[in-house]
This record gives C-alpha cells, sequence and structure tokens, in this order.
C-alpha cells in the first residue's frame, strides 16, 4: 500500500500515531483555517483536528491537489470544507448565473446532502452561496438555483450532467474540485460520468480526492486529473478500530435471523441493520415493525421524499433501526450509531469495512454483528480475513442465549406497531414502512433505558400493552396515544416491568407469531 502510495505524492503519512504530527499541539488555526471559521467549529464542540484534516489541511489551504486516504468517520468532509471556502472567501468574487465556483461531487443523494448540512454554517460565514444537484426530485429548484448563481454546487454525477447537456450549468469557471467517496464512485460505475464532468472543469483549478481507501480503481481519476498531488493516509486501511468489537453469530438456522435481530434491535440505541437487496431491505423492514421494532428503510427503489423522510426519523429518533442497502455504507453519518448488524453478509471485505464504519465514529464505541447461517461459514471466514478482522464467533440457537444481553445490555423495547409515518390529515399519498398508509406513529416517544441485563414478563392485548417504568432503569410511561395497527384504542399505560435472565414471559392476545415470537420469550 505504501508503495502505491508513493507512486502518487510527495508525502506519505501512514499513521496516526506516528510523530508527523502531534494532535495534542495543533488547532484549526495552525493549519492556516482561518479564524472565522475555526471559531464556527468550536461552537459546535469540534475544536481538535482529526489525522486527516491535520495531515491534509496545510496543503489544501495552499492550493495543492491532495489525494487523502481517512477510513469512514475520520472527518474527511470538513477536511475538504474548510479550504473551500477559505479560499473561495479569500477571492472575494461574485456568484455568477450558471458559473459555480467550486464543485463537490459525491456517489449518493444522501451524502450530497450530509455534505451540504455541514458546507451551510461555513458558507453563510463567507456570504458564498450552495445549491444541491441530484436525482429523484424535480430539476426546476435547482435549474432555478445555478440561474441565479451558486458559488458551490454539491451534485451526484448523473443528474449534473443532466443539467450541463441541457444548458444550465457551465464549469468552466471551477477554481476548485472535490471528489469525495471517490473509490464508491469506482464500484458504482460512475467514473465514466465523472470523468466526462471534471474534463470541463479548467486543469488549473485545485483537485482534491478524498476517499476510504486507495487502491488501482481510481489510479485512471489521479493520473488524469491532479497535478502533483500530495499523498495523505492518516490511517491503515485494515487497522482495527480499538472501540469497535466485531462478532459473528452462528444460527442454528435461517429461521433465527430476525427473532435474533429483532431481539439485539430492540435494545437501547440506533441500530443499523444492511441487506444485500432491496427487496430484502424493504421486506425486512416491514418484518421488524410488526414485531414492534420501529424501523425504517433506506434503498434505491424509494423516492427522495421517502428516502430524506426516513433518514429524518431515523436521526431524529423516531425509528431506532434502520435497514439499508449498501447505499447507505458510504458516507452516511448518524450520531450515536451503537450496533451495526450485517444481516446478510457483504460481498466483498471493502464492503464490510464501510459498513461497519456506520458505528464506532470519532473515538465512540461500537458493536458489529454479522449473521451467519451453516452455508456461510467459509464466506465469512473469507470475507473477515480479506477485511483483517479476527471475530468473536458465537452459536446461537434462539433469543435465551445469553451473548445477545452482552452484545446490547439493556432492557428491550417493542412499540406496537412499530414506526409508522405522520402524514397531515387530507394529505394524500404516501406509505408507511408497515404499510398502513396514513397514520399516526403509534406509542408516542421512545425513552430507553441501559439498566440491567435482565428482562422479564410483559403482556400486550389488542394492542395495549403494560410497561412504562422499568427496573434497571426508569422509562417514563403515562399515556402515549397513537393508532397502532391492531389496537383499540392505541394506548399504552405505565407499568412496572422487569427483566428475569431471559425466562420465559407470558405473551397476551397480541402474540408475534412470526419467525418463533409466539413462544413470547424474552
Amino acid at each position: 500500500m505504501e508503495a502505491h502510495l508513493r507512486r502518487y505524492g510527495v508525502m506519505c503519512w501512514r499513521d496516526a500515531n506516528r510523530k508527523q504530527f502531534s494532535l495534542s499541539s495543533q488547532t484549526f488555526a495552525d493549519l492556516g483555517v482561518p479564524t472565522a471559521l475555526s471559531a464556527l467549529l468550536e461552537q459546535q464542540g469540534i475544536t481538535s483536528p482529526t489525522p486527516i484534516q491535520a495531515a491534509t489541511l496545510p496543503d489544501s489551504m495552499a492550493g495543492r491537489d491532495v489525494l487523502g486516504r481517512g477510513r469512514t468517520g475520520s472527518g474527511k468532509t470538513y477536511a475538504f470544507l474548510l479550504p473551500m471556502v477559505a479560499r473561495l472567501d479569500a477571492a472575494k468574487l461574485p456568484a455568477m448565473p450558471r458559473k459555480p465556483r467550486a464543485l463537490i461531487l459525491a456517489p449518493t443523494r444522501e451524502l450530497v446532502g450530509q455534505i451540504h448540512a455541514a458546507l451551510l454554517p461555513l458558507a453563510k460565514a463567507a456570504g458564498l452561496s450552495t445549491q444541491t444537484v441530484f436525482g429523484g426530485v424535480g430539476q426546476n429548484p435547482q435549474v432555478t438555483g445555478l440561474k441565479k448563481g451558486a458559488d458551490i454546487v454539491l451534485a451526484c454525477p448523473g443528474r449534473l450532467e443532466d443539467l450541463i447537456g441541457q444548458g444550465h450549468c457551465d464549469l468552466s469557471n471551477i477554481e476548485i474540485t472535490v471528489l469525495d467517496e471517490a473509490d464508491h464512485m469506482a464500484d458504482l460505475g460512475f467514473l465514466p460520468g465523472v470523468r466526462r464532468i471534471l474534463d470541463r472543469t479548467p486543469q488549473s483549478g485545485q483537485r482534491l480526492l478524498f476517499s476510504a481507501t486507495l487502491d488501482k480503481a481510481i489510479d485512471v481519476l489521479v493520473k488524469r486529473f491532479l497535478t502533483s498531488p500530495v499523498t495523505h493516509e492518516a490511517d491503515s486501511a485494515q487497522s482495527p478500530i480499538s472501540t469497535m468489537a466485531h462478532h459473528v453469530l452462528h444460527l442454528g438456522g435461517r429461521e433465527q435471523k430476525l427473532p435474533v435481530l429483532a431481539d439485539l434491535a430492540s435494545g437501547p440505541g440506533r441500530t443499523v441493520v444492511f441487506t444485500r437487496t432491496k427487496h430484502g431491505a424493504k421486506a425486512l423492514a416491514r418484518q421488524l415493525n410488526k414485531l414492534g421494532v420501529p424501523a425504517v428503510e433506506l434503498h434505491g427503489n424509494l423516492s427522495q421524499n421517502a428516502r430524506t423522510r426516513n433518514m429524518d426519523a431515523f436521526h431524529a429518533g423516531l425509528a431506532s433501526t434502520l435497514v439499508a442497502t449498501d447505499v447507505a455504507a458510504r458516507g452516511i453519518h448518524v450520531d450515536d450509531v451503537s450496533l451495526v448488524v450485517h444481516a446478510d453478509p457483504p460481498s466483498e471485505h471493502k464492503a464490510y469495512l464501510h459498513r461497519s464504519g456506520r458505528t464506532a465514529r470519532a473515538g465512540a464505541e461500537g458493536t458489529v454483528v454479522t449473521m451467519m447461517t451453516s452455508d456461510q461459514v467459509r464466506e465469512v471466514r473469507d470475507l473477515t480475513r480479506a477485511a483483517g478482522i479476527k471475530p468473536t464467533i458465537t452459536r446461537v440457537d434462539g433469543i435465551s442465549h445469553p451473548i445477545l444481553v452482552q452484545l446490547v445490555p439493556g432492557e428491550r423495547t417493542l412499540v406496537p406497531g412499530g414506526y409508522v409515518v405522520e402524514v397531515p390529515a387530507g394529505a394524500g399519498g404516501g406509505s408507511s414502512p408497515t404499510g398502513q398508509g396514513r397514520a399516526r406513529r403509534s406509542g408516542g416517544g421512545r425513552n430507553r433505558a441501559r439498566g440491567g441485563g435482565n428482562r422479564g414478563t410483559g403482556q400486550q392485548s389488542g394492542g395495549q400493552r403494560s410497561g412504562g417504568q422499568r427496573s434497571g432503569g426508569q422509562r417514563s410511561g403515562g399515556t402515549g396515544q397513537g393508532a397502532a395497527p391492531g389496537s383499540s384504542q392505541g394506548q399504552r399505560q405505565g407499568g412496572q416491568r422487569s427483566r428475569r435472565g431471559g425466562s420465559a414471559g407470558s405473551g397476551g392476545g397480541g402474540s408475534h407469531s412470526a419467525a418463533s415470537f409466539s413462544s413470547g420469550r424474552r
């Protein structure tokens, strides 16, 4: 890897713990970031540069082409936003109709939106205008924004090429171009479009290429579009993250997958579950909701409005579980994701690393679980070996196994009906992940307690469920009004509920018959 990196740059930072720089003694100001931007970061609680930021900012602020590798969650976004805003602000040029001054290319709509959210406070402080460009929504607002003049355009390649072809965007004035998640661009087949777009930007402009991995897939971009780039690798591509624990659950049969997954996802914290197919993500989200785990889906078959709605619900905590295909594995950031589950093992090790990177971000702790059946043993073994991971493997025959409480300590919470989309009265169309159409989310808010590792009996009958306050951690109960599916009144009443080491409990009339949940155990 090091030899490969040195082909492109005059500098290679292989490890954040090496003595090339000291994070403890550096500030953003030390790295050349203007005071106004540093102050904005400080207001958000960001005071110390991450390794990739400390490595790249001096060169990118100086206007050099940079090839940066930092694993997911390493802070790459600010590594390119800060120099872009600082350099555009210093030039003090007005925005021109249809001719942006800076371009950020990203592979997915969600990543474009996330980068835009991080950019907006910085751009506002510098008096810079922005415009997002991506498919799945009408183009007229984007065309209007470009016509008015946008200093910075954040785009997915497909829609941007469409607007360029229609004469709505001209890249001849681009001063800075950023490619984020460059290896993912290659994986998704975007390279021909990316090359055509970059060919429309001035060769004299600055180009910053950031990626979680640097391999032969992006060689063509580096060789063709970067001029004497400085290459920075802030960490090893396969170095283990000390705060991330990897586990493989060897299931007794495929029928165990859903109940085990529901048990893990109903514990405290946010969970991201990955499937291989869009159909699988949709079906699994529906099944989890039926079992009382508020879940939303994210995949390519959703409209942009549905994708935005579902991500907003996950961000806000209305849904505790996100079921996604690999579209969510790259660049999507949600705070406090404590668990990542590979419901379907990914097809290759890079996908495993990127999926897993949704947790244990920026030094936080996280757990990664791969669900494996007997016919997948060799596949998972080869996958983890290629990823440089040595997981703990546990044979699990049901939800009574103690490893589940060890992986996700605390009380399990089930909400009758799961997550149901709220649609204003009189609004047309739309459907919820549970297929209930217009309805309110049942169960009110969720306040999960990290109490003891035991859970006892609870009754659920006709949509009524007791269990407001819990031992081992208090949970506010009261009554939450909602039209829960199968509920006569849609009420959840407060009460006392304790957990007793996985012993069988009494499941009332509203038993979960799907996938062995009818037993009422745990």
